[in-house]
């Protein structure tokens, strides 16, 4: 499928869904391989990180907005924004936290390492397609793609797009921050006052534990469930 222009016959909607698309509907089809196709009632093309997707938080990790945009923050708000996430094969994110909550559904084999500091530790959760997991705002994460195919994922953050200096703090940020007076008016909407030290040491936890367990395997019985996932899509006639 060409991933330019609308038009051609649809592999996206059967064509009884096609016929009574209202004008300006959208249907996204998130394949089990990590393509993303977007079909209108015109027709359909493959939407990919060369054109579509911005940067996200690190090279090579891709963002397409659906709800608000990157500039949104406390200034500019849409409440939230919601955006598809192309995460690279054996791939993670930089640790970070973010100003606001998150929520993210994996539509993949992915893994969340999370910081739980009642517990002083920091715990890595396994996630499979169709799970959705929910962050707090300034909870120290890392979320990673422990497959070997790009990893879809749909996810939401209240208050802030990717542009925003509060969306993505990292552990050079944290630290900075511990040092450093805030510019005045600098927005971070929280409650109570931030304690950058101990977030940048969190941080610091996360990406240790990446550095000596690397990123997790997929198991043999999530690699047959892939295997079945993608034959349900050729059975239901999508690539």
């Amino acid at each position: 499928m060409p991933g330019g222009a609308y038009g051609g016959r649809s592999s996206v909607l059967p064509e009884e869904v096609r016929d009574v698309l209202p004008e300006g509907v959208e249907v996204y089809r998130l394949g089990p391989g990590g393509r993303i196709e977007l079909a209108r009632r015109d027709g359909e093309r493959e939407l990919g990180p060369e054109r579509e997707f911005l940067r996200f938080i690190d090279d090579g990790q891709f963002a397409r907005y659906l709800v608000g945009d990157a500039a949104t923050s406390p200034e500019r708000p849409s409440n939230a924004t919601v955006k598809l996430g192309v995460v690279g094969p054996r791939s993670a994110f930089t640790p970070h936290a973010h100003g606001g909550e998150h929520f993210v559904l994996s539509l993949g084999h992915a893994a969340c390492g999370l910081s739980d500091v009642r517990a002083g530790r920091v715990v890595d959760v396994p996630l499979r397609p169709g799970m959705l997991i929910r962050i707090p705002e300034l909870m120290p994460h890392s979320f990673a793609n422990r497959g070997r195919r790009p990893l879809t994922i749909l996810a939401a953050n209240t208050g802030y797009g990717i542009d925003h200096e509060d969306y993505a703090i990292t552990a050079a940020e944290a630290e900075r921050r511990a040092t450093e007076e805030p510019p005045a008016g600098r927005p971070l909407a929280v409650a109570a006052p931030v304690d950058f030290r101990a977030m940048g040491a969190a941080l610091r936890d996360i990406e240790r534990l990446q550095r000596e367990r690397g990123i997790g395997a997929v198991t043999v019985r999530e690699r047959a469930a892939a295997s079945l996932r993608r034959m349900a899509a050729v059975l239901e006639g999508h690539r």
